[in-house]
């Protein structure tokens, strides 16, 4: 996505986390605990991945899009497909997006990546009328 921004990646966390499941520091009941919300949602807005569940190895695991954001209001906190999204990242200024994997068969779940999408990001910013701009790029634009 063109607005993409302030990527945050937990691979090494998650990477973590099995490993301590493999040294049997923690069980699977502590990292398969998805709630019937984050099931649901992966269910019906997850997009489906290539990569096979590390816990039960018999499921493909699903990502699920959740934006957070002041613009968004109500809608904040909701899960949205990863085609919404580019649409969603020209009408709003700036918003959070929070990307889990979701194994439905186990209910391993893990936070994959976080970061921020929005017109702001663009290149050269983009403004939204003259309550935003500067005073001389207000005299600039009637000139």
């Amino acid at each position: 996505m063109r607005t993409q921004r302030q990527v945050v990646d937990y691979s090494l966390q998650k990477r973590a986390v099995l490993r301590e499941l493999l040294a049997g520091r923690i069980g699977t009941y502590d990292v398969c605990d998805a709630s019937p919300y984050l099931k649901n949602a992966a269910r019906f807005h997850g997009e489906p991945t290539e990569h096979r569940c590390p816990i039960c190895r018999s499921e493909n695991l699903i990502h699920v899009h959740y934006i957070y954001g002041d613009e968004l209001k109500q809608s904040a906190g909701q899960a949205r497909s990863r085609v919404e999204l580019p649409v969603l990242a020209m009408t709003l200024r700036e918003f959070q997006v929070f990307v889990v994997e979701v194994c439905p068969g186990c209910d391993w779940n893990h936070l994959v990546e976080q970061f921020l999408l929005g017109r702001d990001g663009l290149a050269g910013g983009v403004e939204d009328g003259p309550e935003d701009a500067t005073p001389a790029r207000r005299r600039e634009a009637r000139r």
